[in-house]
């Protein structure tokens, strides 16, 4: 199983790191995904790394801002996100894909406010 932690309360251009680790499997040969659920809106996919590490992919809104990495020893994906913006709060979630099944990690919450 997957599991997001280092959410927490920031302030706005501030920073946090988010880790996904692989709970009893190894994430090496899988690709991961962060998204976020915001209050009242549809959960939506703000970056991706392949398993390789060579692709990666953010949407326009934290473009410029967030960065994705893993590292392989750690058995973890994380996201580094910087310049915070309130908009930015959400519940952030990793998900890795096997055989068509999706695998969710519990999601850790960010809040960004003063």
């Amino acid at each position: 199983q997957l599991q997001a932690s280092g959410g927490g309360l920031v302030q706005p251009g501030g920073y946090l790191r988010l880790s996904c680790i692989g709970s009893g499997f190894s994430l090496e040969h899988y690709a991961i995904g962060w998204f976020r659920q915001a209050p009242g809106k549809e959960r939506e996919v703000i970056a991706c790394i392949s398993n390789s590490g060579d692709r990666v992919y953010f949407s326009d809104s934290v473009k410029g801002r967030f960065t994705i990495s893993r590292d392989y020893a750690k058995n973890t994906v994380f996201l580094q996100m910087d310049s915070l913006k309130p908009e930015d709060t959400a519940v952030y979630y990793c998900k890795t894909r096997n055989f068509g099944v999706d695998y969710w990690g519990q999601g850790t919450e960010v809040t960004v406010s003063s």
